[in-house]
């Protein structure tokens, strides 16, 4: 039997309920499935810990993660903590040291949701966004001197190498050429940045002939945001920096119907650490809880991480699993117009699982 090692790390706000639900799903799925089992070992790091203890994660987190197969990540944010240290204390501590710098963001319309751009159904968005994970405005390069000053000066300096720039770029063409369509945008801001986006549009002019079945263009993010809303059956794969695609994929989330659905991917693409799997949508106090919080994006964020595993089957049947549910419209999350908890959802998502075609 193939034995798959998960770090479950919930993290705040409703990252404990999500990824607890998602952990449900995974064990139903390895009890239909046979083949494999999912052995969890769970960390309680996050803001809790930081208020307890000044760290949001132990001094030796990374050696305790590094012997798992995969992370499963709940949120990171909490009112208490500022979102710098939240942030840079927990998710960046473990993506950056990873190497985990493929971020893969699908975001499809799903059967049965609405888009909140009108006429737009199952077929007509249906996206993979790839972010570069590791560099760009979150390098972590910059400071701050002459605090509490009126002459204070904050920097933070975008970071692009050319090595990091051709290595996602070349992820991204390769992840186009696996979709039927074979289509790569490059989005950039290099009218106005003149250095580091230039290089980034002169990096993929240079690699993008390797690919001469992946058809390509390239868009001002700006325009991008435009094409998105008003022309969203046009685009396909999406390549862009960190802060960039960081912001066009919640666009893209919210543009299939909420953020609550969309999943994650952190790749370590040549597999020296373990990769990372997470919803988008953050930690959400407000419903932290409530058991309203809608556990689909974990679900989605858990079918990538088994299709990295290399559980492509269990990953497909989860998909279907999850179409079925948001198509059937009678279990549906407050996020997405309905009264259904997480419980009920997770319920349903497991029934499909168990009642699946083998």
């Amino acid at each position: 039997m193939r034995n798959h090692r998960i770090a479950a790390i919930p993290g705040d706000g409703i990252g404990t309920e999500v990824i607890g639900a998602g952990l449900r799903v995974l064990e139903a799925l390895a009890v239909r499935d046979g083949g494999f089992a999912i052995e969890v070992a769970h960390f309680d790091w996050g803001s809790e810990r930081y208020l307890r203890e000044g760290a949001m994660m132990p001094a030796d987190g990374l050696k305790q993660l590094k012997p798992f197969d995969a992370i499963y990540f709940g949120s990171a944010g909490d009112p208490r903590v500022p979102d710098h240290i939240t942030l840079w204390g927990l998710r960046l501590a473990i993506c950056q040291p990873f190497d985990q710098y493929a971020n893969v963001r699908p975001a499809r319309v799903l059967p049965g949701i609405e888009s909140p751009l009108s006429g737009i159904g199952p077929g007509d968005l249906d996206w993979v966004i790839v972010r570069e994970n590791s560099e760009g405005e979150y390098s972590g390069a910059g400071g701050r001197v002459h605090q509490g000053h009126g002459e204070e000066v904050g920097l933070d300096v975008a970071v692009f190498t050319r090595a990091g720039v051709e290595r996602i770029q070349r992820f991204a063409l390769d992840l186009a050429r696996s979709r039927p369509r074979k289509h790569l945008t490059l989005v950039t801001k290099s009218n106005a940045q003149r250095h580091g986006m230039v290089m980034w549009d002169a990096v993929f002019e240079s690699v993008k002939g390797d690919y001469p079945d992946v058809t390509t263009d390239k868009m001002l993010v700006d325009a991008m945001t435009t094409r998105m809303v008003l022309d969203p059956a046009s685009l396909d794969t999406i390549v862009a920096t960190n802060l960039h695609a960081d912001v066009l994929s919640d666009l893209a989330a919210a543009l299939t119907g909420s953020l609550g659905l969309a999943p994650t991917a952190n790749l370590n693409p040549e597999r020296r650490f373990p990769s990372m799997f997470e919803p988008i949508h953050g930690s959400a106090f407000d419903i932290m809880g409530q058991g309203v919080a809608n556990p689909i994006g974990s679900f989605w964020s858990a079918s990538l991480m088994l299709e990295h595993l290399g559980e492509a089957a269990a990953a497909s049947t989860l998909m279907a699993a999850i179409e079925h549910v948001a198509g059937a419209a009678e279990v549906r999350p407050r996020d997405l117009g309905g009264e259904a908890t997480t419980e009920q959802v997770t319920n349903a998502v497991i029934a499909a699982i168990e009642g699946a075609n083998r």
